[in-house]
């Protein structure tokens, strides 16, 4: 059973990894592209900007998602299934609705707030951004529950290809009587992009839905509730715990830096985005996979396993990037490559924000998302204790160090709850092993770092070699046959 389920979740990985790793690829090119045309303050207003969106969503997303897996794994029918996409759909959709209300009734006050008073523009366009991607986030969570892989790969890439041009036409190519903003690199225009690329996917999505229209059962909806909220509420905790540090740096260090500093910080956390896209598409398949009916002893088993090899390859991606770093310095301009050096960090950090992924399936399986709550307010206690300790110190060196501390937290918290209430047996000597060789092979090709460029780039190619060589053999993996698994599934 654990590699004939195993072998399944590393088929829908791959699937939803097409769409992951090439919208990401394609959605990259705007990194280059931005810190190559725009000053260090000016891409921290995109920088400053997307770190709210992502807590936005969560809010007004409420954890249907979740809800919604869940709730449809238990359908005992189609008519079920149905009224539980109505309900979820119908519940979100009116949380969007009453958020842009909101921001157009007082859009002096939140462009105060913000401090984006001398761009007024930017609260509304950012408003309608975040209903649309709040209205599309339950038709895309059914696209992944019914298994339609290649309607949510063909969204996802339009939505990014669309933003993608958008951008490029508006940054180059916008005739000067269209213009809208003084300055031709103004960041609004990539929101602009944004908007138009997230209402153009409200219209792709729509026939997908099959005329279900957003109707809410008050029944329903109480149930889902009483199970989705915790994971709101842990949800606000963790987006907090991932993009809080952006408006620490923005007001804890002095105002004439804080932009510059920001700007620099988002495009180095960009570089990290290959471990990030990995736990990405691996919690898009993983999610339903694991939110399904599972018997008990199946399920710890299957995650445990899953587990280990999440943190093999999470290894071999932090290798492939730190070793290169100076290589993937090249993404972004050269103004902001004074940052590199805390890019280790932010790598670990996302690899820890995986760990913590799979450790809390178990109490999403059992339904007991109250320990969620649990996890990730000890990780909010952390991130903002250690950023404002270290940001006025450090800058944005500390806010790395802050996430990691937190992320750390967060995996401690997690595995003592688990051992406690629903005990799994991970696999953690060699996932240890796994970390220990890591960091050996790092420190390695950290001593060759003064070496000539062949020499140095010779040395890390081999240890990634030797890494691979090794993982394969120790987890004795058929690679063959997990890659037919692969090619059945697509």
């Amino acid at each position: 059973m654990k590699m004939k389920a195993l072998g399944k979740l590393a088929g829908q990985t791959a699937i939803y990894g097409i769409s992951s790793v090439v919208a990401r690829l394609l959605n990259y090119l705007l990194v280059p592209y931005y810190t190559r045309i725009m000053l260090q303050a000016e891409y921290g207003v995109i920088t400053d900007i997307y770190a709210l969106i992502p807590f936005l969503l969560i809010v007004l997303t409420m954890g249907m998602e979740s809800g919604y897996f869940r709730f449809a794994a238990k359908a005992a029918n189609d008519d079920e299934k149905r009224k539980v996409f109505a309900t979820t759909w119908g519940a979100v959709g009116l949380a969007a609705t009453i958020f842009f209300v909101a921001v157009m009734l007082f859009r002096p006050q939140v462009a105060e707030l913000t401090g984006y008073t001398d761009t007024p523009s930017y609260i509304w366009i950012v408003g309608l951004i975040v209903f649309f991607d709040v209205v599309n986030a339950i038709p895309f969570a059914r696209l992944r529950e019914q298994g339609r892989a290649m309607k949510y790969v063909v969204v996802r890439l339009l939505s990014v290809v669309i933003n993608l041009v958008l951008c490029v036409w508006l940054y180059n190519w916008l005739p000067e009587s269209w213009s809208v903003y003084e300055s031709s690199v103004d960041a609004g225009y990539a929101f602009i992009a944004n908007l138009v690329a997230s209402a153009v996917t409200f219209v792709m999505l729509l026939p997908s839905c099959d005329g279900i229209m957003p109707r809410i059962d008050k029944k329903l909806l109480r149930k889902i509730l009483l199970y989705s909220l915790p994971l709101l509420i842990s949800g606000i905790a963790g987006t907090a715990n991932e993009y809080i540090d952006r408006q620490m740096i923005k007001y804890l260090m002095p105002a004439g830096e804080a932009m510059a500093a920001l700007g620099v910080y988002g495009a180095v956390v960009k570089i990290g985005v290959v471990m990030l896209m990995f736990t990405q598409m691996y919690r898009l398949a993983a999610e339903p996979f694991f939110l399904a009916d599972f018997k008990k002893e199946e399920f710890k088993e299957a995650n445990a396993e899953a587990l280990k090899y999440f943190v093999l390859v999470s290894v071999l991606i932090f290798l492939t990037i730190s070793l290169f770093a100076d290589v993937f310095a090249l993404i972004v301009g050269r103004d902001f490559r004074e940052g590199i050096y805390i890019l280790p960090v932010v790598l670990v950090s996302n690899m820890l924000s995986g760990v913590v992924l799979n450790l809390s399936f178990w109490y999403k399986q059992v339904g007991a998302t109250k320990y969620a709550i649990y996890v990730t307010g000890v990780g909010l206690i952390f991130t903002v204790v250690f950023n404002v300790m270290l940001v006025p110190k450090l800058g944005y060196f500390g806010a790395a160090l802050a996430r990691l501390i937190c992320e750390a937290a967060m995996v401690a918290v997690s595995y003592a709850l688990n051992q406690r209430h629903y005990p799994i047996n991970y696999d953690l000597r060699r996932m240890g092993e796994y970390l220990a060789v890591g960091a050996a092979m790092y420190g390695v090709g950290m001593l060759c770092a003064e070496s000539a460029m062949w020499l140095r780039y010779g040395v890390s190619a081999l240890l990634l070699c030797l890494f691979v060589f090794y993982a394969v053999r120790r987890e004795r993996i058929d690679v063959k046959g997990l890659m037919k698994s692969i090619i059945r599934k697509r």
